[in-house]
């Protein structure tokens, strides 16, 4: 069947925008967690804030190349097929599930940046621990646990939209 945008790479009816922020994910919670351990563990603060910030540019421009196929040629074609979609009178699990997804993923986006904002301001150049540290810790750790559910319902919702 002929879907609107390009095709993905990963053999499902997913378009190449979901199929790159699918592996996107899969790659963006090890780093992110690579990063951290830098940090608390080996303190690298000024590594942990570079990769902390090459990882929000990435998810940025990552995000909004979805965002713009999303607009133009929306993924509700590519999900229909799914025995998950369900019916306009009675929504499938696919329904329900980019739902849940979308609240990891807005606040997911609002917590990360209200975290790195944050620690632009109060921290030194270059990064060491400070008055701020507790704070960003508890923030920081909201913000990861935030993005990993994100991914993770992002996967349930992909598989049950356009691999089912």
């Amino acid at each position: 069947m002929n879907y609107p945008g390009i095709d993905g790479f990963l053999g499902t009816r997913g378009s190449l925008m979901l199929d790159v922020v699918v592996v996107a994910m899969a790659a963006i919670l090890p780093i992110l967690g690579w990063s951290i351990w830098q940090a608390r563990v080996r303190h690298r603060y000024l590594l942990h804030k570079r990769v902390q910030l090459t990882l929000a540019a990435a998810l940025v421009l990552t995000v909004t190349l979805f965002e713009l196929d999303m607009r133009i040629n929306g993924w509700r074609p590519r999900a229909e097929p799914s025995p998950y979609y369900g019916t306009p009178e009675h929504p499938g699990a696919a329904i329900y599930a980019i739902y849940i997804h979308l609240v990891f993923a807005v606040s997911t986006v609002l917590v990360w940046a209200f975290v790195i904002w944050r620690a632009l301001r109060k921290f030194a150049i270059p990064p060491q621990p400070g008055p701020h540290s507790r704070q960003h810790v508890f923030w920081a750790r909201i913000a990861a646990i935030d993005m990993t559910l994100t991914a993770v319902t992002g996967w349930i919702f992909y598989y049950l939209a356009f691999t089912a």
